[in-house]
């Protein structure tokens, strides 16, 4: 079965976009996502007009497809989605407005809502938070639509974050807003607070999944001669075969490594042997 294989930048470091993206081309890949502090620096109109021109030049020389953004909320320092502090509150969610429209202008495509500390409620009474996330997301996700793109809401696990930690709680969240600007996604990685295995996870609530991030249960990349082997990822992506799961696959790992060129070549093996045979 043929794959749309992505790969999240910010593994690459400093290596100048260009050159990236040449490498993933090199290795099989067929798209990139981005973490946007990699691209805009300040956030200012001027720094995002040159990321944007950048990306797009990127992307035309080498023929890649962009995913969309994750990792939103990590720059600038201090955004708060659910803080009891309006200006705050409205500051972080400006800021994922402004992801969206950057997203659009470049054909639109997914924004992987993780950021766990920026996300969470904290000091914030439940009721409120929980309140605030639905105005929010409800918002959002119409300008997501407009936009072509889709916000995607990651389960992350209880030890990261306070909202929403598993599958279930994505689902039930994205059937009360109820657009289809809003969605959900899967991590290998961040399934700590699940008690289902992988694949009965990705029957369940297949039908919010939009995007796979895959990686190894330490969060770093998949080796192909030991996860490549293991039957549970293996078991995993075989329902979302069978399910003609069509959306992409992309690598999201925590570390900067010293060969990026090994980590796409044992990627591309990895799903070799879990998607392709």
């Amino acid at each position: 079965m043929k794959g749309r294989y992505s790969i999240c930048n910010e593994l690459f470091g400093s290596l100048p976009i260009g050159k990236a993206f040449d490498l993933l081309v090199s290795e099989g890949f067929q798209g990139v996502e981005i973490a946007p502090f990699t691209l805009f620096k300040t956030f200012s109109p001027p720094d995002i007009e040159r990321g944007i021109r950048t990306l797009r030049t990127a992307l035309s020389q080498s023929g890649l497809s962009f995913v969309g953004f994750h990792w939103l909320f990590l720059k600038p320092e201090g955004l708060r989605l659910l803080s009891e502090n309006s200006k705050e509150r409205q500051k972080a969610w400006d800021h994922l407005k402004l992801l969206i429209e950057v997203a659009g202008e470049c054909g639109g495509g997914v924004l992987v809502l993780g950021s766990p500390a920026q996300r969470a409620a904290g000091t914030t009474p439940k009721k409120s938070a929980n309140e605030y996330f639905r105005e929010g997301l409800a918002k959002a996700a119409e300008q997501a639509q407009r936009n072509k793109s889709v916000i995607l809401l990651e389960a992350l696990p209880s030890t990261t974050t306070d909202m929403v930690n598993t599958l279930k709680e994505v689902s039930d969240w994205v059937r009360m807003i109820n657009q289809p600007g809003l969605s959900g996604m899967f991590d290998f990685h961040n399934t700590e607070d699940e008690t289902e295995p992988w694949n009965v996870l990705v029957s369940k609530y297949f039908p919010i999944l939009r995007h796979v991030h895959f990686n190894s249960r330490d969060g770093s990349w998949p080796l192909p001669e030991r996860e490549g082997q293991d039957s549970e990822y293996r078991s995993a992506f075989r329902v979302l075969k069978e399910h003609n799961y069509d959306g992409w696959i992309s690598l999201e790992i925590f570390t900067i490594p010293e060969n990026p060129r090994l980590v796409l070549q044992n990627t591309r093996e990895f799903l070799r042997k879990v998607w392709e045979e």
